[in-house]
């Protein structure tokens, strides 16, 4: 796996000049999609003061087309944008996952399977629809990995019985394979508790969660202010969480600044990094040219596999089996 040093030459050396052609090309696009949202906009208010007296007359109906007339918008703009975020997937997010690791094959269009979302444990919730891109799978350093973006919801029903869709994840899914197994489970989460209700009742929370195995308490106290760990194996989940990994996580935390979600279960670590965001997805309305902006989702991958070649070099974690 290339440092990201290194990933950053490639990127000026052999990208740049891609990315100056890229951002000619939305520049143009950006143009399009203001005039065409103008004029989509100018239509649908032209309908609607054409058809006032109409609308006034039934309750909810402006709500209702309002909803529609974001629904179309957002199909116009997905319509527009599709051949431009397909020419930079191909130009510049495939040579840079090759780049990253030439063991490793990208395909935009495919995403983690709902199976191994279940299977982790990071989320209390199974999702009804998951949805996601930008899928890539490979072996570094002898570990199988595979992750995607990936989206995944929970349908209930509101109080008019109509169905709404609650996101229990979004964001940077991984799943890396080792030839070992693990014992019991583990599972490290963001400590929302502690830091929202302070150390008296955060701790409370922490040990009453019924959702969670037993609670592992550990001797980094800042480790523990950031995180919280459930087990069905206390020993094994110290034997995980070496001072050099709880430090690795640490650093993860502090550069990214996206809660971190991992698990241990059988053969696999389970890694999940919520963005709000498509981290593929080029932007129309910002430069591509920003540096900051064209690597932000390789460093944030770089930090995650380090933590997996963390694992893979911690032999004491294998020494009790």
């Amino acid at each position: 796996m290339k440092s990201i040093s290194e990933l950053t030459d490639f990127y000026y050396k052999t990208l740049y000049p891609t990315l100056e052609k890229l951002e000619d090309d939305r520049k143009h696009l950006r143009y399009r999609i203001t005039v065409v949202g103008i004029f989509y906009t100018f239509v649908v208010l032209l309908m609607g003061f054409g058809f006032l007296d109409y609308l006034q007359s039934i309750p909810n109906l402006f709500f209702v087309l309002g909803f529609i007339y974001v629904g179309v918008g957002a199909f116009i703009y997905k319509f527009l944008i599709k051949d431009y975020t397909k020419e930079f997937k191909n130009k510049i997010i495939d040579p840079l996952i090759h780049a990253i690791d030439d063991k490793l094959s990208y395909i935009s269009e495919m995403h983690i399977s709902k199976d191994y979302f279940n299977r982790s444990e990071l989320f209390t919730q199974s999702p009804d629809r998951i949805s996601g891109n930008d899928f890539v799978s490979g072996e570094i350093d002898g570990v199988k990995i595979e992750f995607s973006d990936l989206h995944a919801e929970k349908k209930h029903k509101n109080s008019k019985n109509k169905d709404t869709w609650e996101t229990i994840f979004q964001g940077l899914f991984i799943v890396s394979e080792f030839n070992k197994h693990f014992k019991g489970k583990t599972v490290i989460l963001p400590d929302t508790a502690q830091s929202t209700f302070g150390d008296l009742i955060g701790n409370w929370l922490q040990s009453n969660n019924f959702g969670r195995s037993e609670l592992v308490k550990m001797d980094d106290i800042n480790f523990e202010k950031e995180f919280v760990v459930y087990s069905t194996d206390q020993i094994e989940a110290r034997y995980i969480l070496s001072h050099s990994l709880m430090k690795r996580l640490l650093a993860f935390k502090k550069k990214s600044q996206h809660p971190v979600y991992i698990s241990f279960i059988g053969e696999s670590i389970y890694m999940a990094i919520y963005y709000s965001k498509d981290l593929f997805e080029p932007s129309v309305f910002r430069s591509l040219l920003n540096y900051k902006i064209a690597m932000e989702y390789v460093k944030t991958l770089h930090l995650a596999l380090g933590i997996v070649e963390e694992l893979k070099l911690n032999q004491k974690l294998w020494s009790k089996r």
